[in-house]
């Protein structure tokens, strides 16, 4: 059942103009996304363990075809690239969220950019699926949450060389290897609903 955290972030997202959703379970969540892009055609999606997890990769896999277009599938860099740089013309781009405040604001960091830039700006409709783990207090929790949790994590998946992967928590380093580059807070939008937040009651992604 939807907890008072769930709902308070919620009428928080809908007072930001970002359109809030509630699935029980991963499956719910497929179905949402399933209704709100039935229509698009081109879809694309940032990196994203929920994604993954939740199904919904899989999902637009098998069931839209040529209509998604998934950048797993660049032969090298720079078919990567332009897949990502494809993003920004697609009428939907799908991305989780490091962290969702109460306050309903997406707190996010990123490597190269590509993700929340396309949360920004380009993309007829962004859907954010996000477990109720991403879910904190305030913008300070977000950033904690990032650092202890969501960038260790992500940069020992991607074998980076970072010192988070052995010390378990941001240092703020100068690696090459860096991934925690662009720190983006989503408040208030100019268009309403043009975010959609999927919030799953289900653990989810880093």
């Amino acid at each position: 059942m939807m907890n008072e955290k769930i709902q308070i972030t919620m009428d928080n997202l809908k007072l930001n103009k970002m359109k809030p959703y509630y699935a029980e379970n991963s499956e719910e969540a497929r179905r949402i996304v399933r209704e709100l892009v039935k229509n698009d055609k081109l879809i694309t999606s940032g990196g994203s363990e929920t994604l993954k997890e939740t199904g919904v990769i899989d999902m637009l896999k098998s069931e839209f075809g040529a209509a998604y277009l998934d950048r797993s599938s660049g032969k090298d860099r720079d078919e990567v690239e332009e897949i990502m740089r494809r993003a920004f013309t697609s009428d939907t781009f799908l991305a989780s969220s490091n962290a969702i405040t109460e306050d309903g604001e997406l707190y996010n960091v990123d490597g190269n950019g590509n993700r929340v830039s396309a949360m920004i700006y380009g993309p007829k409709q962004v859907i954010i699926v996000a477990g109720a783990n991403k879910i904190v207090k305030d913008l300070a929790a977000a950033k904690e949450r990032v650092e202890k949790i969501a960038a260790p994590k992500n940069t020992i998946r991607l074998e980076k060389a970072t010192p988070c992967v052995k010390t378990g928590e941001c240092g703020h380093c100068h690696s090459n290897d860096r991934i925690c580059c662009s720190y983006v807070t989503l408040a208030q939008q100019r268009v309403p609903d043009r975010i959609k937040v999927i919030i799953v009651n289900e653990n989810l992604g880093y």
